[in-house]
């Protein structure tokens, strides 16, 4: 039995929101029971203490679009690469990357990506792969390392036509294999989705042999519209749109995620809505592709499910979030919209998200929920309580306020140092992983 006390407490739970001084019971991989710190001290006198230290107790975050495969990529800068479209950087960056990346390639971008998400509190991701250069066995390598790090993921491999018919075959079997594994295993802690890259990348026919490999096992998670690409190729060559598209293949649907969603038009809106599709913006990343801003407000209007990622921009979800209320104020040219959206976003949408595919609560604190807490070591010297905790969240913590991560009933990360797991010996084969990366893309030794 563990014990998280000694810190104010933020539940996300409706019913009982915020404790001055709260206390979180965990009996296993479950939370057993919330409430007064003094109260549950009494409960459970034998438990374990994990002590906030004053600091804000609350859940672990999701992130629900990522990409491990980019973890090598920090600092780097491949010669000749100056791209001046979206395109440009698919090509010169991150296609440049994954047709480098071979499997002790992909599991070092692993180690490095999810030791940052424990570090920033972070405790679920829904992470959309590609690692073109040895494709087999590459979900299974990202499998290993969450299930050696403690952290929970739906993981998927990107279909994509853009490096030939054996390429593409082997991603539609990765992910077929992947999903029939995580439905034969049924573990709490890895799911599989099935994922595809871009639109203007994949045709009909590989469209419908990824349904017909899928066979009805998970949903599709997919980049839609990230583009001005997919709008055009969808126009030109199919003489419908993005989402009529996917309608017709029949990826829509409860169990899918269109990633990004930018240039999508209020038919396509509704069309994602009537099939119960779920979207997920990430922000950051968009800004930095130059690839505009997503009608967010727009589409959580019309009812649809949005939930936030990062594309792997950043491994901080509040960081995304102060993001997301930036650049949608700055395109509606309103100071005054967004706040609501973006809270809701990340703290009730994403939880609603991993709720379709994770079979305990996430994102809440409340008996019976997953036991994913994380404690921020964030001390205000203005008011606090349950009348503006999105306030503080907005304008005062950010992931680098995390100082303990317990996922699963087990801590991870605690006084900001890793629990059970050798950070300096992950960290020093993974720099030997990236300087051989690096060394090909740019053809000298680093």
């Amino acid at each position: 039995m563990l014990l998280v006390t000694n810190g104010q407490l933020i539940t996300r739970d409706p019913a009982r929101p915020w404790l001055k001084d709260g206390a979180v019971a965990i009996d296993g991989t479950t939370i057993a029971a919330v409430g007064e710190a003094a109260a549950l001290r009494a409960q459970y006198p034998d438990a374990e203490v994990v002590d906030a230290k004053g600091g804000v107790i609350m859940p672990g975050l999701i992130n629900a679009h990522t990409h491990i495969y980019s973890g090598l990529a920090r600092g780097l800068a491949i010669a000749g690469n100056n791209p001046a479209n979206f395109l440009e950087v698919l090509e010169g960056t991150w296609w440049n990357i994954d047709r480098h990346l071979t499997l002790d390639g992909t599991r070092a971008s692993a180690y490095a990506t999810v030791l940052d998400c424990i570090r920033d509190g972070v405790t679920t991701i829904f992470d959309h792969h590609a690692s073109f250069a040895q494709i087999p066995g590459s979900l299974f390598a990202i499998k290993d390392v969450c299930q050696e790090l403690g952290i929970r993921a739906c993981l998927c491999y990107e279909v994509s036509e853009r490096d030939g018919e054996e390429k593409c075959r082997q991603a539609i079997e990765e992910n077929a294999e992947f999903a029939r594994w995580a439905a034969r295993e049924n573990n709490p802690m890895i799911a599989a989705m099935f994922g595809g890259h871009a639109l203007f990348t994949i045709s009909d026919r590989t469209f419908e042999a990824m349904v017909r490999a899928n066979d009805g096992l998970t949903g599709f998670h997919i980049h839609v519209a990230e583009g001005m690409n997919d709008v055009y190729d969808s126009l030109r060559n199919y003489g419908c749109r993005p989402i009529n598209r996917l309608l017709y293949n029949g990826l829509l649907g409860e169990k899918t995620v269109l990633g990004h969603c930018i240039h999508v038009s209020p038919a396509e809106m509704d069309i994602i809505r009537e099939n119960g599709t779920m979207v997920v913006n990430n922000p950051e990343s968009n800004m930095g592709n130059a690839v505009g801003c997503a009608p967010v407000l727009q589409m959580m209007d019309k009812g649809i499910l949005v939930g936030m990622g990062t594309d792997a921009y950043t491994h901080d979800m509040l960081e995304s979030l102060k993001v997301f209320l930036a650049i949608q104020r700055h395109n509606a040219a309103l100071p005054n919209v967004g706040w609501c959206e973006g809270t809701r976003m990340l703290f009730q949408n994403n939880a609603a998200i991993a709720a379709r595919y994770f079979p305990q609560p996430l994102g809440v604190l409340k008996q019976g929920a997953a036991a994913d807490v994380i404690v921020m070591d964030y001390k205000p010297f203005t008011p606090f309580s349950d009348e503006n905790i999105d306030g503080h969240m907005l304008f005062g913590m950010c992931g680098k306020n995390c100082r303990t991560t317990i996922i699963n009933g087990k801590v991870l990360y605690q006084d900001r140092e890793f629990v059970g797991i050798d950070e300096e010996r992950i960290n020093a084969w993974t720099m030997e992983q990236s300087k051989k990366l690096w060394s090909e893309l740019n053809h000298r030794t680093y």
